[in-house]
């Protein structure tokens, strides 16, 4: 397969990618600029937090791990929970993944110069590993009495280091930096994070999904598999063997994150419902 020569410009190349960053950034800044600033919109961090002092925000993981540690689950965080759970079962669980978790800036990162410096795939773990990630966080908790996976959890330690400056949370953060770029192809996100397989379980009913709406004008450039995070997701909606098939992506592996639509020179993806049973 060729790569496809693009005629549109960096932005229409990449407006996906930006929407995402300006994304991933501005909630990131909405937590820090209270204890930089004491301007207090969103109190707390993504496990828990509370936005404007009302509607309160907790991440259904936490909460889960929160109650099998035999914790007390108040009324708020209940609500917090049920309303994130909601919203990422909407909208597609893994959209967390990609448009909220500040760590897929560091691992899209490792991932970039893993391409520029031209480092092999190297080893890939089983994509089943992060689901047993995701069970030991919870064996933990319920043994320990505690929230497991918070006392390491990435995303946890960068915000912590962005508010208290250096220490072991940077320590963890280029830990995964280094893991993605030396050792395994986005491996962080695709097999380690529970985080990400959780959401994943959670998004697999979610209504907005990516589809190969044109297929038919596919020129096999293999662009949309170069640059997708969850490659394995495209082939079933792109080059089924019954023409058919639905050309929505289906799998809860897919984190909603519009890179195929960038790239794709031949315009085949859009962003849509779950609900189209035909391609165009």
């Amino acid at each position: 397969m060729t790569t496809t020569t693009h005629p549109r410009s960096f932005l229409a190349r990449n407006q996906w990618l930006l929407a995402r960053r300006t994304s991933q950034i501005a909630i990131l800044v909405l937590f820090l600029i209270g204890p930089w600033f004491s301007v207090w919109w969103l109190k707390g961090n993504l496990a828990s937090s509370v936005f404007l002092d009302t509607l309160p925000l907790t991440d259904p993981l936490v909460l889960l791990q929160s109650y099998v540690g035999g914790h007390t689950i108040e009324a708020t965080a209940l609500v917090g929970a049920i309303t994130v759970f909601a919203i990422y079962a909407l909208i597609g669980g893994r959209v967390y993944c990609s448009w909220v978790c500040p760590i897929n800036i560091v691992t899209d990162a490792a991932h970039w110069l893993r391409t520029k410096l031209h480092i092999g795939v190297n080893w890939q773990p089983r994509k089943a590993t992060r689901l047993w990630i995701l069970g030991a966080s919870l064996a933990v908790s319920a043994a320990a009495g505690a929230i497991a996976w918070e006392l390491v959890n990435p995303v946890t330690m960068l915000q912590r280091g962005l508010v208290f400056g250096l220490g072991l949370a940077w320590i963890i953060v280029l830990a995964v930096f280094l893991f993605d770029l030396m050792v395994s192809r986005r491996g962080w996100c695709s097999y380690l994070c529970p985080v990400g397989a959780f959401y994943g379980i959670a998004g697999k009913v979610a209504l907005i999904r990516v589809s190969a709406v044109r297929r038919s004008a596919c020129t096999d450039c293999g662009d949309c598999f170069r640059v997708c995070p969850e490659p394995h997701v495209i082939s079933p909606a792109l080059k089924p063997r019954d023409p058919n098939t639905s050309p929505v992506i289906l799998s809860g592996d897919c984190t909603n994150c519009g890179r195929c639509l960038d790239v794709c020179a031949d315009d085949v993806f859009e962003m849509g419902g779950r609900f189209r049973k035909r391609p165009g």
